[in-house]
């Protein structure tokens, strides 16, 4: 197996192909301005709160993500869109929670996707693309096949790099990639064979659109894979962690089954290793963003967000309890306790952002659509369900929500609402709307251990209305729906 940084001849020549797809168009050539930054995206894969250094990961360090928030602004009370994939990147992409936005669940298509996302969305990425920007995003897409209406291409992205399908995203090894809609077969993948770690891959051609387009202003999203089950990483990446990271537990997978290499995930003898590298992997490619910002004299017109998805698995032999990925919350990924949902977040934007900054202000993933129209001085969308977090990361006086508000359909459907210091809960609601509410009060439980319902009659209320109010009716994501 390949060190990570030796990449083989096969990928390099990837890389000059996907660098030379043509990315332009007649915003490209205009100069950047100060009124029109370039914007960054950075969001992990299943990453948790307690899985940075600087949030108290004591098993291994990520110092390049600790530099965004030494150099930025931490918010302390930032949320997902949702607790799983697809419909995190739906409220992230147009504004809108999951009792409005498209896509409310990771329902899978055939023969290869997600169910896509409508093409009378309006995404953030057309909002930039209308205002001037090249748009790019390299990693996982997940919200619809290629070549129907939610293909990156028709949702405002440019460039596309990565995996289209999420479910073929469990899998670091895999036997094609998607560039724009042109289907690259990696060779050295085939059979059995695992060289081309598609992560590099993939960075390589986000560090590409970023140095294309130094004279432009852009906008990258960049959805890493990382680090989502399988785990799975070079091995050199994984030998300096062997033996110094508790007991390993080793994880069988489907090798003999129908779904190796194509959604199910792979055997591996040394989980804990293995994840404490694939985090590792991401903390230096965000140091390569950094550094390629730097060397380009572009790092100052540059704001970098940098997030999760949701929060951590315990999937693939992966082991949250033991790293504390979640921090001081309870829940994992598809819970909407706060470790489901409650994500590290980081803004970073040299002289605009006062350094080493934190902001309590409570805030979401459908707040970015705003905040990047504010960015980029163009009109926001109507009836969105987002507020610009743009005058928190400035300094000055920050408008807030009323409340957020999540829905989850599976595990027999799930509500939940954060209402200042109060938080709802409603499970197993898909057969009984009317079910009982949990509340916890955060500001004296943050691991919502104590629930207060019955002495706060007039708040349970409230949640109830909030509920009802905000789900909206979908044809597709109902309640009953079950994820694969």
């Amino acid at each position: 197996m390949l060190n990570l940084r030796s990449v083989s001849l096969f990928v390099i020549q990837l890389i000059l192909l996907s660098s030379c797809t043509n990315t332009s168009n007649s915003s490209s050539e205009k100069n950047i301005t100060e009124d029109r930054p370039n914007i960054i995206y950075i969001l992990a894969d299943d990453l948790g709160y307690g899985d940075l250094s600087f949030t108290g990961q004591q098993h291994f360090s990520t110092p390049n993500i600790d530099k965004l928030a030494k150099g930025g602004m931490f918010f302390t009370q930032h949320y997902a869109g949702a607790t799983v994939c697809a419909p995190s990147r739906s409220a992230l992409m147009t504004g809108l929670h999951t009792g409005h936005t498209y896509i409310r669940g990771n329902k899978g298509v055939k023969p290869e996707g997600q169910y896509p996302i409508d093409d009378e969305a309006l995404t953030v990425a057309e909002i930039l693309k209308k205002g001037g920007y090249v748009t790019g995003a390299f990693g996982k897409w997940g919200l619809g096949p290629v070549q129907s209406e939610g293909d990156p291409n028709r949702q405002g992205i440019d460039q596309f790099f990565g995996y289209n399908c999420q479910t073929l995203a469990h899998n670091y090894y895999p036997f094609h990639l998607w560039d724009n809609q042109n289907k690259v077969i990696l060779e050295d993948n085939s059979g059995d064979s695992q060289t081309t770690y598609a992560p590099e891959v993939i960075h390589q051609n986000a560090l590409s659109f970023i140095e294309k387009n130094r004279d432009t202003s852009f906008f990258m999203f960049y959805p890493s894979v990382i680090p989502h089950a399988e785990l799975l990483a070079p091995s050199a990446e994984v030998e300096p962690f062997i033996g110094k990271v508790g007991q390993e537990k080793p994880y069988k997978g489907t090798e003999d089954g129908p779904r190796y290499r194509l959604g199910g995930y792979g055997s591996q003898e040394l989980p804990h290793a293995t994840f404490a590298a694939m985090v590792t992997i991401l903390d230096k490619q965000v140091g390569d963003v950094i550094n390629k910002l730097e060397q380009l004299g572009i790092a100052e017109n540059t704001l970098i967000i940098f997030t999760s998805d949701n929060g951590p698995h315990k999937e693939g032999g992966a082991d949250p309890d033991f790293f504390n990925s979640n921090g001081p919350f309870k829940g994992y990924k598809r819970d909407l306790y706060e470790g489901g949902i409650r994500v590290p977040t980081i803004a970073y934007w040299p002289k605009k952002i006062k350094a080493g900054t934190k902001s309590d202000h409570i805030s979401a993933f459908w707040d970015f659509l705003p905040t990047a129209c504010d960015i980029a001085n163009q009109p926001k969308p109507k009836n969105i369900d987002g507020i610009s977090f743009l005058p928190s990361m400035l300094g000055e006086e920050q408008k807030t929500h009323d409340y957020l508000y999540w829905e989850f359909h599976e595990q027999g459907g799930k509500q939940a609402v954060r209402m200042g210091k109060w938080k709802g809960i409603k499970l197993k609601m898909a057969n009984n709307f009317d079910a009982p509410i949990a509340l916890y009060n955060l500001e004296m439980d943050l691991r919502e251990e104590n629930d207060v319902s019955a002495n706060n009659p007039q708040i349970v209320e409230e949640m109830k209305r909030i509920m009802k109010k905000e789900h909206e009716q979908s044809e597709v994501f109902s309640f009953a729906f079950e994820s694969s």
